[in-house]
């Protein structure tokens, strides 16, 4: 029997402005991502791969290349890779080895250099990043035969047990005398409060780090 004229086919779904496909879906996923694309070369995005560019525009890597820094006062050159950490420099290529390797993380403070006087972490940055500025270690504190003040108060007061803190803590107490000769008790906290002792020698630590600014007197017993 015929169907009444007018009527639609109900098995015959119409197609509208609307209607949405996988087709047309992947489609879409293409042209977005050939939009994006574009923007980024357009903006000058690196391509994945890209060795990384210092602020001066100068491209290192990916495999070793000569790096010159300047070390406890002299000039060091050595063949790295951009992911080198000044730490693994200082230590394995360069043979100082007071700058001591802990947490590897930026959490204890046993790797602690002087970067233009001042203190930083060594395994939390690049050896390229420390290319212009001068470095201090541990070993380059004190005078040629000699100790740093600061040295010789953390013996009279015996401020160490395993040592294996002491290059950090010393050299981070430096840099507070340096900018600050009579820090307060509460300063000399606040400057190591990054530095971790795992024998809890805080006490002996604070107060040879007073006795090297002249504010306790320096033990002869």
């Amino acid at each position: 029997m015929a169907r009444p004229s007018g009527k639609s086919n109900p098995k015959k779904r119409k197609k509208t402005a609307t209607s949405f496909t996988r087709r047309a879906f992947l489609k879409g996923i293409g042209l977005g991502a050939g939009a994006l694309g574009a923007s980024l070369l357009a903006a000058g995005a690196a391509p994945a791969g890209t060795p990384p560019a210092t602020s001066s525009g100068t491209t290192f890597g990916p495999g070793a290349f000569p790096l010159t820094l300047k070390i406890n006062g002299q000039a060091k050159t050595v063949r790295v890779e951009p992911r080198v950490t000044l730490l693994d420099v200082l230590r394995d290529r360069i043979d100082l080895t007071g700058t001591k390797k802990i947490c590897d993380r930026g959490e204890c403070g046993g790797c602690t250099v002087l970067l233009d006087g001042r203190p930083a972490f060594a395994c939390m940055m690049l050896a390229v990043d420390a290319r212009g500025h001068a470095i201090t270690t541990i070993e380059g504190i004190a005078p040629r035969g000699g100790l740093h003040p600061v040295q010789q108060a953390f013996i009279d007061k015996d401020a160490l047990q395993c040592g294996f803190c002491t290059p950090g803590f010393v050299v981070a107490s430096k840099a507070l005398l340096d900018q600050n000769p009579r820090p307060s008790l509460d300063q000399v906290r606040e400057a190591l409060g990054g530095h971790l002792c795992r024998c809890g020698t805080y006490p002996r630590i604070f107060e040879a780090v007073l006795s090297a600014a002249g504010r306790v007197p320096v033990s002869k017993g």
